[in-house]
Order: C-alpha cells, then sequence, then structure tokens
C-alpha cells in the first residue's frame, strides 16, 4: 500500500484546503506526541484554513528520541487524526507540521529555529514532569538535568533549559522574544513556566532573569481531548479509511476544548477566532475545572480500576461502584471551583461521564495512571487542601489517593507485578519498603516524600487521618469492596 502524501484521497476523508508550499515555520513545538498532534495541531490546522494566513506552519520537535521524526518524515510531515466516537470512525489529514528536529541530534538546529525572528511562538507538550519543577512548583534546582543545563547552556537537554538559551540569543540579537505557551495539564501553566525561565536564567545570569520576566509572554491555557495511545488495530483502521499506510496516525475522541489566554504581542498569534477555541482573560477557572473534574476522575478510575483488572477508563466507569463513586468525588470537588463563564458545571459532569463512556475510545488504566505523583497534586491534593482549609471532609479524595499508594507499591489485587511509570517511582518504593506492614506506616512513609507532599499538608493531621483511614479499608477488603463500603456510609 502507497505510503500517506500527495495525492487523491477517498471520498469523506478530510484534508486541509491550503497549499503546504506557502507555510512558513512561525511556531515550535516542543513535544510531538500525539496529544499535540490529536488537539493543538488541529486547531491550528483550523485556523490557517479559515484565516488564510500561512505564517503559522509548525516546526516539531522531540527533546528525547527520534522515532516521531523517524515515522512523519517519509510522509512530509503529514498524518491522520484519527475520530473515534459512538457513531463511527472520520478521519481528517493535519498538513500544519512541516518538520521534526531531534534535539538530541543537533541542540544547535532547534536553538537557531527557536531564535529566528521568524519564529513568534514556542509552545511546549512535554508532560507535567517535563518541567523540571519540586511539590511546590518552583524549580528543581536539584534535578540532574537542570544542573547538567546551568553547566551546558548551549547544549540544553531540559525545555526550561531550551527556552532560555534561546531567549538569550533572541535578547543578545536585538530580536523581540517568541512567547511561551505551555499546552500540559498544569494550574496557571504560563506563570509556572514563566517563574520556571526566570529562575534557570538567575541560576546563569540575573540580567537575562530580569529582562525575560520584563519582556517576554507566557500565556496560560487549558487543553482538554482524550488522544489514547495508538494500536495496531487503529493503523490498520486508519489505512483501510484513507487507502493509503500511515506510520504515524494519531486517535482522539470527538470532543476537543482549547481556552487560551488572549496575552500575546501584537499580530503575535495564530487566528484562532476563527475556530472553536475561547481566548479568554482568565484561564484558571477552566483550567480547574477540567483538572479537577475530568482529570481527577479519570485518575481515580485508572488506580481503582487497574487494581481489579480493568484494561481501560471504560471498562472501569462501567463498573456500577466506580461510577457512583465518581459522581460522589465530584460531588466533594465541585465546591472548591470557580464556575467558567458561561459553563454549566452539571451539564459539564454528565458530559464527562458520555465521554468516559465511548466505546470507542480505549483509553488504558495504565497509561492514565502513569507520573501520578506529578498530576495528583494538581488533580486532588489541591482541592484536599482546599476542603481541609474549609473545615470540610475529603473522604473520596482520600479514597483515590489511598488506591494511588497501593498501585505504587507495585503489586495489584490478584498479586501480579505493577510496572510502576513514575519520575518518584524508586523514591516512592524505597521509602514503602523501608516502612512496616500497618497502615499508619505506609501512609506515613509515602508522606515523608517532599518531592510529592509539602509538609504543612503532610503534616495536617486531618490529611494523614483521612488517608490512613481509606488505606486500611482498601488493604482489609480490597478496592471494590472498600469502594462500596464507602459508598454504603
Amino acid at each position: 500500500m502507497q505510503r500517506l502524501g500527495p495525492g487523491a484521497l477517498p471520498d469523506g476523508v478530510v484534508r486541509f484546503g491550503y497549499d503546504r508550499r506557502e507555510l512558513r515555520p512561525g511556531i515550535v513545538h516542543l513535544g510531538v506526541g500525539a496529544f499535540f498532534r490529536a488537539h493543538v495541531a488541529t486547531y491550528l490546522d483550523d485556523a490557517m484554513q479559515a484565516g488564510g494566513d500561512p505564517r503559522w506552519g509548525v516546526i516539531g520537535a522531540s527533546l528525547r528520541h527520534p522515532d516521531q521524526r523517524d515515522r512523519l518524515a517519509p510522509q512530509g510531515c503529514l498524518y491522520t487524526a484519527l475520530q473515534r466516537g459512538p457513531e463511527g470512525d472520520s478521519a481528517r489529514i493535519v498538513g500544519c507540521l512541516t518538520q521534526v528536529l531531534v534535539a538530541p541530534e543537533n541542540p544547535g538546529a532547534l536553538l537557531a529555529r527557536m531564535a529566528d525572528p521568524m519564529t513568534r511562538i514556542v509552545s511546549l507538550t512535554v508532560t507535567e514532569k517535563g518541567y523540571c519543577r519540586d511539590a511546590e512548583g518552583r524549580l528543581d534546582a536539584q534535578h540532574p538535568e537542570i544542573m547538567q543545563d546551568w553547566r551546558t547552556p548551549l547544549e540544553p537537554v531540559t525545555a526550561i533549559g531550551y527556552l532560555v538559551e534561546a531567549l538569550r540569543r533572541r535578547r543578545d540579537a536585538n530580536i523581540a522574544p517568541f512567547a511561551v505557551l505551555p499546552c500540559d495539564n498544569l494550574p496557571g501553566n504560563g506563570r509556572l513556566v514563566a517563574g520556571l525561565a526566570r529562575d534557570f536564567a538567575a541560576g546563569l545570569d540575573d540580567k537575562l532573569a530580569a529582562w525575560i520576566e520584563r519582556s517576554v509572554a507566557f500565556p496560560s491555557s487549558m487543553v482538554d481531548r482524550i488522544a489514547p495511545a495508538v494500536s495496531d488495530a487503529d493503523i490498520a483502521a486508519v489505512a483501510a479509511l484513507i487507502g493509503r499506510q500511515d506510520a504515524a496516525p494519531v486517535v482522539h475522541e470527538p470532543f476537543r476544548q482549547w481556552v487560551i489566554e488572549d496575552r500575546f504581542p501584537r499580530d503575535g498569534r495564530p487566528p484562532l477566532e476563527h475556530t472553536d477555541a475561547q481566548l479568554v482573560k482568565d484561564v484558571e477557572p477552566f483550567e480547574q475545572m477540567k483538572l479537577r473534574l475530568l482529570n481527577g476522575a479519570h485518575s481515580a478510575l485508572a488506580y481503582l480500576g487497574y487494581l481489579v483488572g480493568c484494561e481501560t477508563i471504560g471498562d472501569a466507569v462501567a463498573v456500577p461502584v466506580f461510577r457512583a463513586f465518581v459522581q460522589r468525588l465530584w460531588g466533594e470537588v465541585l465546591p472548591t471551583l470557580k464556575r467558567p463563564p458561561g459553563i454549566d458545571l452539571n451539564d459539564y459532569t454528565q458530559t464527562l461521564m458520555r465521554r468516559f463512556d465511548n466505546p470507542a475510545i480505549r483509553h488504558r488504566t495504565w497509561q492514565v495512571a502513569m507520573d501520578g505523583s506529578q498530576k495528583l497534586p494538581q488533580r486532588l491534593l489541591a482541592p484536599a487542601r482546599e476542603r481541609l482549609a474549609a473545615g470540610k471532609p475529603i473522604t473520596a479524595i482520600a479514597h483515590v489517593l489511598a488506591a494511588w499508594a497501593r498501585y505504587v507499591g507495585g503489586v495489584d489485587e490478584a498479586g501480579s507485578a505493577i510496572d510502576v511509570r513514575d519520575p518518584l517511582a524508586t523514591a516512592l518504593r524505597r521509602a514503602l519498603d523501608g516502612a512496616g506492614t500497618s497502615s499508619s506506616a505506609r501512609i506515613d512513609a509515602l508522606l515523608s516524600v517532599r518531592a510529592m507532599f509539602d509538609e504543612p499538608l503532610a503534616r495536617d493531621p486531618r490529611f494523614r487521618t483521612a488517608l490512613i483511614e481509606a488505606y486500611g479499608r482498601v488493604a482489609d477488603y480490597g478496592v471494590r469492596d472498600a469502594t462500596v463500603q464507602l459508598m454504603a456510609d
């Protein structure tokens, strides 16, 4: 079968309508994984299609591995976005990505592209762990890669190192700075990355840090679309739909949402007003809604479901007691939210449940459970703090954290080993291995890991007691029966 590229496609396959030969690279994107290509890139494709502005082509960069480049380059960086919904599959070909660089192969090439005056935005999807921050959201000055980038700033390895060195080059060449647009699930991600960049720059040059703080725009954004890992069956489905072989398709649900703080330099962003992106003054209510309701429920279903053998989020939410538990979890979280303008939160949660039920999206619980130490502080620890400050219980939140604690112990309820993928996996396992078997000993061991639990929260007796009680219930009865008991209380 012919490889994806220029040429006719079957009826029903949507293809961009602009001339790719006219594209100019206005955006460098760090992290060309599935989520970026299933979400952000589709918006950029739509913006250029509707707005007629070719200056927003995208050069992607992988900070780690050449895999994506090697799959995309032979097909001209074209790829298929396969939408899977209850009504069936549909396909579109995305054309805004023009090149993929592999940073470790040639750091100078990526830095030169970021420093080019044509680049007006550097966006990022490097996952929560890619920002090298500590439990309080500050730059982790002891992170080995941050320390390496301070020693060799001209050959960085971290996203923050690349941002700061490219900005330094633009400052020294008297070129206006690009805007930095993070698109990862972190609250206040623009402010967060601004602080990380400033702190990293201060480790090199106080004047550079001051210039970044004064001159660079860091708009926050909230992104939402479920994009599970691509399977061999998905690749075969794409080939059947488009009549071509695509080595780099992505799969996604029909729903998408992108809320962006409209804080860019003049003429400094794509014409996203021609899409369904929301350009707002304050992203925070939207991001809290998404992180605590969607992502918090996702984490709950991932840990509860994985421990009892559910392969996907859909399988987990089909367990009646887990489905009911998600509603109880939302009941705890909803009072911590400020309602975003124009959003009915009850309608929003109903939409979330329909998205979880989508039988065409097989989002693996193991995939969602990855990197919990980086995800749970935003999704569950933050609302737990607010409820405790208001004198309210955290029973449902503690139940999820207890399931997470069982998960990072490395053995599921059938006695099988769990491949725990987390940047703190070694520290968490070491803490548990040195603890006793009692619930209090194991929870205290985890609470001692300061990279996840800050001292005020870890030492709050109400938080500790809630976790010990929840963990004891899970350990004694198993996750499913423990959830039944909790729901009966």
